[in-house]
């Protein structure tokens, strides 16, 4: 006799555009949205059990060298908006690629230098502490916290106003797009696809009085960067009951914070592979198919003098070999036009520097393994201190593993749970690189 066939939908190409507006199609716009709860915890009322798709994106923005190496286009959109009598909004840039560059360098710095380097002293200027590099929580120094954070929203006001200023109409019209979209009141999906490495969430809006790390794009909305790297089509593979995961990690470091917690939760809940060698992970990353659902990188960053005038990210295990963009490419590429291969981790690299590439415009370790199959890779922008690294991967995890939530919710979940229970903004600097959909498919 007939009967009904389960069908999943794995992706959505069509952008839902065969509904109506009035369904929840491309021209339904509901109107302005309030700010949406934070992530519930599992088993709370909010807790949203089965598989889930990719969601439209509410923003797209494109940012590209053109003509000379220092002439920039922009363009945005929002997705749903689109139709034969609209246009996207677009216009070149004033500011060259290298100024930006030098300013996106600066806003690092400043990161670096106003938290992670930031020293208290006592009533007679005696140094004390390291406050942001020492510990996670600082909801004791609440003044403290909001001090350092007022100042670097203006740093990245700086930044967005900076590569977003000109007299020309054309730009002034794209700014107040752009910046009226951004500083809306409910939370955006937001695509950059980006020929420059930029730090987007650490960028800011002015929304006016109020709290300052709210102006934090990293705060208000979910957030990638996809750049000229796209997930590449792989063969299908079955839906699991329990996630294939791997620590990839230098043995010195196990014992930092909560990292002896993080390899707990990763046995507990997966299928968990450690290794400790470069010799290991090689191996297996040049095998034909590496089925793992995530990959986690818990070990020092470095930049590697490579004989040119830019220095090499590159990644160590316990052993002194440096694994960089390069090493990865060479040892899946004879892997990489061949139909049944699989390699489709999301990536968690959570090392000095590890998000970040030498002229912030480089290839870069996350880039190359998104251009292998990785579903997303995130990493911080500046050099994190291993206890807030230890804790923020212990939250990522902890929430990712329930295969409910996608990198960006959480990714976003975060940096304001880092914020609002322990006065510390360092999550805003951890940035997905592609990813905001990733999510861990696991049967119910």
């Amino acid at each position: 006799m007939p009967r009904d066939l389960v069908v999943q939908i794995r992706q959505n190409p069509s952008a839902d555009f065969t509904l109506l507006p009035s369904q929840g199609g491309p021209g339904y716009r509901p109107g302005p949205r309030g700010p949406e709860p934070l992530l519930p915890d599992r088993g709370d009322p909010g807790y949203r059990p089965g598989p889930r798709g990719p969601e439209p994106l509410d923003l797209e923005v494109s940012l590209r060298r053109h003509g000379t190496a220092d002439l920039l286009h922009m363009s945005a959109n929002r997705p749903g908006e689109r139709s034969p009598l609209t246009r996207g909004h677009h216009a070149f840039l004033d500011v060259p690629a290298t100024r930006l560059l030098q300013r996106a360098a600066r806003l690092r710095a400043a990161w670096r230098d106003q938290l992670v380097n930031y020293q208290t002293t006592d009533e007679d200027g005696m140094p004390l502490a390291y406050p942001f590099a020492s510990a996670v929580d600082l909801s004791d120094q609440v003044k403290l916290a909001e001090n350092r954070m007022t100042e670097l929203a203006e740093e990245g006001r700086y930044l967005l106003e900076t590569m977003l200023e000109g007299p020309d109409r054309n730009l002034a019209e794209f700014r107040a797009f752009l910046v009226g979209a951004l500083t809306e009141e409910g939370p955006l999906r937001v695509s950059f696809d980006s020929d420059l490495h930029l730090p987007w969430p650490m960028m800011a809006v002015d929304s006016g009085p109020g709290e300052p790390w709210k102006d934090f794009l990293g705060h208000r909305h979910q957030v990638e960067q996809t750049g000229s790297s796209y997930q590449r089509i792989q063969v299908a593979h079955p839906t699991r009951a329990r996630a294939v995961t791997s620590l990839n990690t230098d043995a010195t470091l196990e014992s930092v914070g909560r990292a002896p917690e993080v390899r707990k939760l990763l046995e507990e809940r997966t299928e968990l592979t450690v290794r400790t060698e470069s010799a290991r992970f090689l191996e297996a990353l040049a095998g034909a198919v590496l089925d793992e659902d995530l990959m986690y990188f818990w070990c020092h960053g470095q930049f590697v003098d490579n004989g040119t005038p830019f220095a090499q990210l590159a990644v160590r295990l316990s052993d002194t070999r440096d694994i960089d963009a390069d090493l990865v490419r060479r040892q899946r590429r004879a892997h990489l036009d061949e139909p049944e291969a699989l390699f489709r981790p999301f990536v968690l690299l959570n090392a000095c520097h590890a998000g970040q590439s030498a002229a912030a415009e480089l290839e870069h370790l996350g880039r190359a393994l998104v251009e292998l199959g990785a579903r997303g890779v995130l990493g911080p922008q500046i050099e994190i201190p291993q206890v807030f690294a230890a804790e923020y991967a212990f939250a990522f995890l902890d929430l990712y593993l329930t295969g409910e939530f996608t990198a960006g919710e959480i990714t976003r979940e975060l940096a304001r749970r880092f914020v609002d229970d322990y006065g510390n903004p360092l999550a805003l600097t951890y940035s997905l690189h592609c990813g905001i959909d990733s999510i861990l498919e696991l049967t119910t």
